[in-house]
């Protein structure tokens, strides 16, 4: 730089913390002292938290910028709307502090919490940083004043926080809640209501805790579904905190069981919220390699068993709940189809179990995910048979093959076979024979989302048993299911439209 260009201020982008002013950093103490310019913002009352946070490190004769927003939640009647006039007023406040930094003067600007961390800053970093020296001094935010403030962890291990903006659409922050393990909601005031419509929706308002002006002498904390809608302020803050640390101390425990399905394999195909459920259960049970497949959490029981023992399974999570665990009793697929969910409910419906509150949550089914792998066979009316005679016999099971085959439905087969029935898909196919061309396909899923998984489409008259096992589903199609073949591989699908 040549010796008669002019000599620029410095920028600074001071964060002071949540509010209390011994939460301000040494660094920023000092820069805020030695500045020739101290910066902040107001709304058109004119009272700024941020200078009454950095007032104990002010020295005489600073020059004060009090940055005043034209607007800050009413209606604007500039020509561009809100919006607009918000652009025009970090536009003219840009002037005013380049006109300090060009004079060679230093310039703080304050920043409630950190600086880039949903702060004002950012619009004047935008348009100085370019023309004039500037750093950034990082600051508490609220969220870490308010965990604080809870003293109760925010996330741990692997678990996942959101940090959310309660300005979004309810049905956006709806299911943002579901998918995380812990969230923190900024932006309150008067979102509050639809806030707290979101968190009841996800299910997560028994755990949310509201948090009003962290860490100052007018800090406040509540449970969030008991805050008035009327007295929330912006500075405020809604946490719901780490799974681990959920349940609010003065509460009763309160017991639940939650039936969930994990899908037939791959992590991917579990819902959000079936995890979300998952991370919240002090107890999961279940059939053995369906309880493998849930990533373990500390402190969370695992009770495995058998799969013969729904009903024994489906009283012992019952108890559980009963005795306030939070208790997530986990099937493969979708609960609902022959799982875990229609023996749970049988046993809750007896007298000793009345008062257990239960919930079902979905998953993809084997059928669903079979069909995927290949195209849309189940395209029209279809319908889903087990196979297995343990708890039905077989008579019934025959008669419901012939009914379905001779109503030209497709179907899928679940529990086509096991080491003990072995002799099932063969009376299958035969019964379906009297009723279908040998041609009609037949998809063979084993395995699907899984480590081994293979799909095959074969004749009906070449359905071979020995290839099959309790791994396996069966898509049997209709008179009107279509197999294409081209280079891209086998579709195949059952037409939406029937003759006739």
């Amino acid at each position: 730089m040549s010796s008669d260009e002019p000599v620029t201020g410095k920028l600074w982008g001071v964060g002071i913390g949540p509010g209390d002013p011994e939460l301000v950093t040494v660094k920023a103490a000092r820069v805020i002292a030695e500045a020739d310019v101290v910066a902040f913002h107001s709304a058109r009352h004119g009272k700024s938290i941020s200078r009454a946070v950095a007032a104990p490190y002010l020295r005489d004769g600073q020059i004060e910028e009090h940055l005043v927003y034209p607007v800050t939640t009413e209606t604007a009647d500039h020509p561009g709307g809100y919006q607009g006039a918000m652009d025009e007023f970090y536009e003219e406040a840009s002037q005013r502090l380049a006109a300090h930094l060009e004079a060679g003067r230093s310039v703080a600007l304050l920043a409630a919490g950190d600086p880039l961390f949903y702060s004002s800053y950012m619009h004047m970093h935008k348009r100085l940083a370019q023309r004039f020296e500037a750093e950034v001094i990082p600051g508490v935010t609220s969220i870490s004043a308010a965990s604080a403030a809870l003293a109760m962890p925010l996330v741990e291990g692997e678990e996942i926080l959101t940090v959310l903006p309660g300005t979004l659409p309810r049905g956006e922050l709806t299911r943002r809640l579901r998918e995380t393990d812990a969230a923190a909601i900024l932006k309150l005031g008067r979102t509050y209501p639809a806030v707290r419509q979101a968190l009841k929706d996800s299910g997560r308002i028994d755990e949310t805790w509201y948090v009003e002006r962290a860490s100052t002498t007018r800090q406040k904390i509540d449970a969030a579904d008991d805050v008035s809608d009327s007295d929330v302020p912006y500075f405020s803050i809604a946490i719901v905190p780490s799974p681990s640390n959920a349940h609010r101390d003065d509460a009763a425990p309160q017991g639940e069981l939650v039936v969930v399905g994990l899908g037939p394999g791959d992590q991917a195909w579990t819902t959000p919220e079936v995890q979300h459920e998952l991370s919240l259960a002090t107890d999961l049970v279940g059939y053995g390699p369906y309880i493998d497949r849930v990533p373990e959490r500390p402190g969370q029981r695992r009770h495995s068993s058998d799969n013969r023992v729904e009903a024994e399974r489906a009283a012992m999570a019952l108890d559980l709940a009963k005795n306030g665990a939070r208790v997530a009793v986990v099937s493969s697929g979708d609960p609902g189809v022959f799982a875990m969910a229609a023996a749970v409910l049988e046993v809750a419906a007896e007298e000793q179990w009345r008062g257990v509150p239960v919930r079902v949550l979905p998953g993809m089914t084997a059928a669903n995910a079979v069909a995927s792998r290949v195209g849309a066979p189940l395209g029209h009316d279809y319908a889903i048979l087990s196979l297995s005679d343990r708890l039905k016999p077989w008579d019934v099971v025959a008669q419901r093959i012939s009914a379905v085959a001779s109503a030209d439905m497709a179907f899928a087969v679940y529990n086509p076979a096991s080491k003990s029935r072995t002799w099932q898909v063969a009376a299958m196919r035969d019964l379906v024979l009297e009723h279908r061309s040998p041609d009609t396909p037949v998809i063979i899923g084993r395995d699907v989302a899984g480590a081994q998984e293979s799909v095959r489409v074969v004749r009906l008259a070449d359905l071979d048993p020995a290839e099959i096992d309790m791994r396996c589903l069966l898509i049997v199609g209709s008179s009107m299911t279509t197999v294409v073949e081209n280079e891209h591989g086998t579709r195949v699908f059952t037409p939406r439209r029937y003759p006739g």
